[in-house]
């Protein structure tokens, strides 16, 4: 009989997996990790799907989502040829890749001129670790360029002149607002990047409701981009993963090809749809995220912290000594859940969902424990 390990693909068996942030497992945490909205879904929202927990789960559910895309359509301009409905973004992303990209026999080297582009999967560092995962998945080359210091992005010159950008990509990632800084990009920066590339660029726009802008008209005049969405992050549906994308028709239908069939679960259909009927609920809550992130920033601020500005549901910040590893543990002690990444660009810092104002202060409060914890060492 063969060994286990002689059954499992080398690519598979090399692979380091997406690390997702801590579930816990005790009750009590004040879980601001994963960068999920603190309020609930609209009622509208939890009565559709309650009301849909009937004979209808023995059924498939509507294989190409078509009242969510057509509602999505309405929404945003265009036709439902211009909008995929997936399992999540994560699976409109997964897609692009195997849509987009060549396999190559050659999976960890770094982007040199002279390699088929056709097989290249580009992306900013810092930026969503899932990129990376999906790349080495699929066998594709990866080109991971560095954002700037401040985690701007670096100019088309910039770009050009650091001959480590691959204008021949055949799919460019790019997060905006950016994960895990929640730097905003304009749609004034995005757009000569989108029309420098010959392959396909995709705006994932996860965070973009608490954002200043969206780029979302790019992805309906260009040929070669398309604009990533979830309900998971603003509008309380992570439970029940549905994303979309919005394209180019030919772009849409590629995906279309290659996507399991049924798949998105009819209740995530049913809640994204009524979803779509209650925005009102929804913009209401993003202001609410939005103030208690500016408050949260100026309350940790003034203890010390530098907190970078955000566009998003989170705020990155470097806190001061002891070390962010240290505070993660510290806060976690103090029943206070945040994320801190190992990666050189942001192992400095921690990355904290906006909650609810009084999880914001129970972390103000806490970490104020932990400086006084300090001084007292000191």
């Amino acid at each position: 009989m063969a060994k286990l390990p002689s059954l499992i693909r080398p690519l598979v068996r090399n692979l380091h997996p997406y690390v997702p942030g801590e579930q816990p497992k005790i009750k009590g945490l004040i879980k601001l990790n994963t960068n999920e909205n603190p309020y609930p879904p609209s009622p509208r929202v939890l009565d559709a799907v309650k009301a849909a927990v009937d004979a209808r789960l023995r059924l498939y559910p509507q294989p190409t989502s078509q009242r969510l895309r057509e509602k999505l359509a309405r929404l945003h301009g265009c036709g439902p040829e211009n909008i995929f409905v997936g399992n999540g973004s994560d699976e409109l992303l997964a897609l692009a890749v195997r849509a987009f990209v060549e396999p190559h026999q050659q999976t960890n080297f770094k982007f040199r001129n002279s390699q088929p582009s056709r097989s290249v999967v580009q992306y900013f560092v810092p930026s969503y670790s899932l990129y990376p995962v999906l790349a080495d998945t699929h066998g594709a080359a990866k080109n991971a360029v560095a954002l700037n210091p401040d985690f701007s992005l670096p100019s088309l010159g910039e770009l050009k002149r650091g001959r480590v950008w691959d204008f021949n990509a055949a799919l460019t990632l790019v997060t905006t607002p950016n994960a895990p800084s929640g730097h905003g990009y304009a749609t004034a920066e995005l757009e000569p990047l989108c029309a420098a590339q010959q392959g396909v660029v995709l705006l994932d726009e996860a965070y973009v409701d608490f954002a200043q802008e969206n780029a979302l008209a790019l992805a309906l005049q260009r040929p070669n981009v398309l604009v990533a969405r979830t309900f998971s992050k603003a509008y309380s549906l992570c439970f029940q993963r549905v994303g979309y994308g919005v394209g180019q028709a030919d772009l849409i239908a590629a995906l279309d090809k290659i996507r399991d069939s049924y798949n998105v679960n009819g209740l995530g259909q049913i809640a994204a749809e009524a979803t779509l009927d209650d925005l009102k609920y929804y913009r209401a809550n993003f202001q609410r995220i939005i103030g208690t992130r500016d408050w949260l920033s100026r309350e940790l601020t003034g203890l010390g912290f530098c907190v970078l500005p955000s566009q998003t549901n989170f705020i990155l910040t470097r806190p001061p000594k002891p070390a962010a590893a240290d505070w993660l543990q510290k806060l976690r002690d103090r029943k206070v859940l945040v994320r801190w990444f190992n990666a050189p660009e942001v192992k400095d810092y921690l990355r904290i969902t906006i909650g609810t104002p009084e999880e914001a202060y129970a972390l103000v409060q806490a970490a104020k424990d932990i400086l006084r914890g300090v001084k007292k060492q000191g």
